[in-house]
């Protein structure tokens, strides 16, 4: 598990949405790219997801060496980042170190510019809740939830079913 403040991994590996789950082997490489899953049935209920295949191709890989997803194919899994997704991680990092130096005007001008920019980046819009006020598990969440998907759920990465 691990906590990106920076939100620098996000950037990285283009991850547009968290939780989000990559596969990183002992010699630090990439096994299955940034992707929906869980560990737990906790959130099944709201994303139709289930842990289970996830945890049990995570067994695969750890007794027998068995990757869900060759090498080819998950550098092709997840699509680069757009211009204006990258300008609004650009805008959520201006915002962040903004906030941490307690320039709250500014803060707030480039969060609201990230999110214009990348409306369905969950990495920017739902980090910014809690940072601006708002409740990242509140009305405003669930709006986002439904704004996304009716936007298609876009997602940089694999689908829950893509590599199990």
């Amino acid at each position: 598990m691990l906590i990106d403040p920076n939100h620098l991994l996000t950037e990285l590996y283009a991850i547009s949405n968290v939780p989000t789950v990559i596969w990183i082997d002992e010699d630090d490489r990439i096994v299955r790219p940034n992707g929906v899953a869980f560990g737990t049935d906790m959130f099944k209920d709201f994303t139709g997801v289930e842990a289970g295949p996830h945890m049990d191709a995570v067994r695969r890989w750890v007794r027998g060496g068995e990757l869900p997803i060759v090498a080819d194919e998950a550098r092709r899994a997840v699509g680069d980042l757009s211009s204006d997704e990258v300008l609004a991680r650009l805008h959520f990092r201006v915002a962040a170190q903004a906030r941490r130096r307690g320039d709250d005007v500014t803060a707030r001008r480039h969060f609201a510019l990230a999110g214009e920019l990348a409306p369905n980046d969950f990495t920017i819009r739902r980090a910014t809740m809690p940072l601006v006020g708002g409740d990242p598990f509140g009305q405003e969440f669930f709006d986002l939830y439904q704004d996304w998907q009716r936007a298609g759920s876009p997602y940089h990465g694999l689908s829950a079913s893509d590599a199990t």
